[in-house]
């Protein structure tokens, strides 16, 4: 069902993988699309415009849940009810059915209605004010986190968990996915070391894994690039120190928490003293797990990406499908290459006159 953000993302990894989607749109322009056809987040599955307030639109939406195996929808709680689209009614019509509810806040609670959006929920989940560093404010991971990660990736795993159970018991159910309880399941081991007390919540930018420990951090090159290192483990931070041209015994020991500050100052000078580039090619090869930061039309290509086409040569540049399937491989399929309109609906068992009035006018 028409959505932004997450919806659209899980709609469109089921149809990398194979599964045949349908996406119903709402009249109207689409939300934070200029143009839907060359909308690269919207590629692999068919569409069609849908007027839910109509009756025959209505009718057209019941009739493809009666088919459909996953119906996957973003709306508030209670729309869709109010829409006469009660899930509840949709799996009486359908015991097999499958019903993906995408939402911020969940189906219940004290905030169920109000609105929000990514930021919201991993500042609320405690995400967002871990990704931060000492004494500065917080930086919003662009969408991962909430969107995607605690959203999409979140829904997915429940529909799929919904499936295979279905083989076993023959019935469908409703999958409840929340952004705000992904978000917080995704900080699973920040939570595990907080309680532990290995990680201090209150000191964000202080810990492991938040920039706090020297050689889990990004560093400014000579040529204003930077070099993203993470050696935690003392063989691969053997490393790292051998590709500075560093000797081990003349630093603070790695783990000596009161002189981070010691050896962050010494790996900013070092690595301040040549490009980027220059200290990728310097740890090719190594295990000392460090990479240059690359921007979105460099990442192409990286020699690891690029062998694998991880990000396809088109225009504009996108990712390929993840992850990879041995027997029935992803494609990535241009939406404008894909049914819409009437023949899509047809194509779903929708008669010719039906499908003629609800979507005969739009383009095919």
């Amino acid at each position: 069902m028409n959505a932004i953000g997450p919806v659209p993302f899980a709609g469109g990894l089921l149809a990398d993988l194979g599964a045949d989607v349908l996406r119903i749109e709402a009249p109207g322009p689409q939300l934070g699309v200029v143009d839907a056809d060359s909308a690269i987040h919207l590629r692999g599955r068919s569409a069609v415009t849908v007027d839910l307030r109509d009756p025959d639109g209505l009718a057209v939406a019941r009739r493809l849940a009666d088919r459909a195996d996953v119906l996957l929808e973003g709306y508030r709680p209670g729309v869709m009810e109010r829409l006469g689209l009660d899930p509840q009614e949709l799996l009486a019509r359908n015991p097999k059915l499958i019903i993906g509810r995408m939402t911020g806040w969940g189906q219940d609670g004290p905030m169920a209605q109000q609105a929000g959006h990514d930021i919201n929920y991993i500042a609320a989940a405690g995400a967002l004010g871990s990704f931060a560093r000492s004494g500065q404010a917080p930086v919003p991971p662009v969408n991962i986190a909430g969107d995607f990660g605690g959203g999409a990736m979140f829904l997915l795993v429940g529909v799929l968990a919904a499936l295979w159970e279905r083989q076993q018991s023959g019935k469908g159910q409703i999958v409840d996915a929340a952004m705000v309880d992904g978000a917080a399941y995704l900080m699973m081991l920040v939570y595990s070391m907080a309680g532990q007390g290995l990680w201090d919540a209150t000191a964000p930018g202080e810990n492991l894994l938040d920039t706090g420990a020297p050689f889990y951090d990004v560093y400014e090159c000579a040529d204003g690039g930077y070099l993203a290192v993470g050696c935690l483990e003392p063989k691969f931070y053997a490393e790292f120190i051998a590709g500075l041209e560093l000797t081990e015994t003349d630093l603070p020991q790695q783990y000596d928490r009161e002189r981070w500050p010691d050896l962050r100052q010494i790996f900013t000078y070092r690595i301040a003293s040549r490009s980027r580039d220059d200290w990728e090619q310097q740890f090719a090869g190594t295990d000392a797990c460090v990479t240059a930061v690359r921007s979105l039309t460099e990442a192409a290509q990286h020699p690891q990406l690029a062998a694998r086409k991880t990000l396809l040569p088109t225009n504009p540049l996108q990712p390929g499908p993840a992850p990879r399937l041995s027997r029935t491989p992803g494609q990535a399929v241009p939406r404008a290459d894909m049914a819409h309109g009437k023949q899509a609906l047809q194509h779903w068992g929708i008669d010719e006159e039906l499908a003629t009035r609800v979507a005969g006018g739009e383009d095919e």
